[in-house]
């Protein structure tokens, strides 16, 4: 049995479907991600296992144990929120000794784990500090120890790295995973950034309108999406009509016809190639420069096509050079309709 376990989960606001029939089973010590755009239940879900909002059908399960309706307390979770909700007015130290504080553990005990828990997310040296003289990555530190101290059985992250620059996101996103492989805590984390959910996580749960639509590894979720928003949303992607050849394979349909199956093309598996080589011929519209990467968005008889190309130091290719496509076909991948419309 999962260590943590949705069953037919649910969430109803009068008419409205908030959580659709959710099923999870998340292993003890894996780091599973809810991946989604704003209003697609993510968040609604994470608050159910909580306690914050009460569940209208379905179960959840941990070890075991029915904690469906069980007050948010008695159920001993660490929660992170995206605001971080410091007390201003406590040191570093106090916020972080706080829930230990209210559960009466002794003074002793208290100092030790907190001592442990400030080494564990590199804060010793800052325990004195207030939240105002902390970095917006130390701050975030803060609330995830004193998630931590309590010693909970599952760990929730809800947007925990919204609040932060995008140099300091990709710092703290290595830092959670380190923290939380330390550990070895079971963690349940809410994100709508797709490159946070895939370089974190065990597995990734992409939910769309309430309802949860392909659960994987972060790997095979990337490589083999299921539908066409799971496609475009997880990652950029170039969408071809295409049919099956004479063998049964996937082919894009080069006449420009519809096709009878959409497939997904990924930007960075296309060879830009001399022209009159290669697939099918275009022309370059527009280039952007990612430091590791160019980007180009290229007019074909398919459609405007994107190309990433890796930055191996070379002259870029200008506006309005003429290029060849290529590609390997069992690159394609064949997408299902998609099973939700929001």
């Amino acid at each position: 049995m999962a260590f943590l376990q949705l069953k037919a989960l649910s969430k109803r606001y009068g008419a409205v479907d908030a959580v659709v029939a959710t099923d999870l089973a998340v292993e003890q010590g894996e780091f599973v991600s809810l991946l989604g755009p704003s209003g697609c239940g993510k968040t609604t879900t994470l608050q159910m296992i909580a306690g914050f909002v009460d569940v209208s059908g379905g179960q959840i399960l941990l070890d075991g144990r029915d904690i469906t309706h069980a007050k948010p307390a008695s159920r001993g979770l660490g929660v992170v929120f995206q605001s971080y909700a410091l007390f201003p007015h406590m040191s570093v130290r106090d916020n972080v000794a706080f829930g230990l504080k209210m559960r009466k553990v002794s003074a002793a005990d208290i100092a030790t784990r907190v001592n442990t828990v400030l080494e564990l997310v590199r804060l010793a040296q800052h325990a004195q500090r207030y939240p105002r003289e902390l970095s917006g990555g130390q701050r975030q530190r803060v609330a995830l120890a004193r998630a931590l101290v309590i010693e909970p059985p599952v760990l929730l992250l809800d947007e925990p790295l919204s609040n932060l620059d995008a140099n300091l996101r990709e710092e703290m996103q290595f830092e959670i995973r380190r923290i939380q492989c330390a550990v070895g805590i079971t963690t349940l984390m809410v994100t709508h950034d797709q490159a946070e959910a895939l370089s974190i996580s065990d597995r990734v749960v992409v939910m769309q309108a309430g309802r949860v639509t392909q659960i994987d590894a972060p790997y095979k979720l990337y490589e083999h999406p299921r539908t066409r928003f799971i496609s475009d949303f997880v990652g950029k992607a170039n969408l071809l009509a295409g049919d099956y050849d004479a063998l049964g394979a996937p082919q894009v349909r080069h006449d420009g016809g519809a096709g009878e199956l959409t497939l997904s093309l990924r930007p960075e598996k296309i060879q830009l190639v001399e022209p009159g080589t290669g697939r099918i011929q275009g022309k370059v519209l527009d280039r952007y420069f990612f430091g590791s990467q160019w980007l180009y968005r290229v007019h074909t008889a398919l459609g405007e096509i994107t190309v990433v190309r890796s930055n191996d130091g070379s002259v870029p290719l200008a506006n309005g050079a003429v290029v060849g496509l290529q590609w390997q076909a069992d690159l394609l991948r064949v997408l299902a309709a998609d099973e939700v419309h929001p």
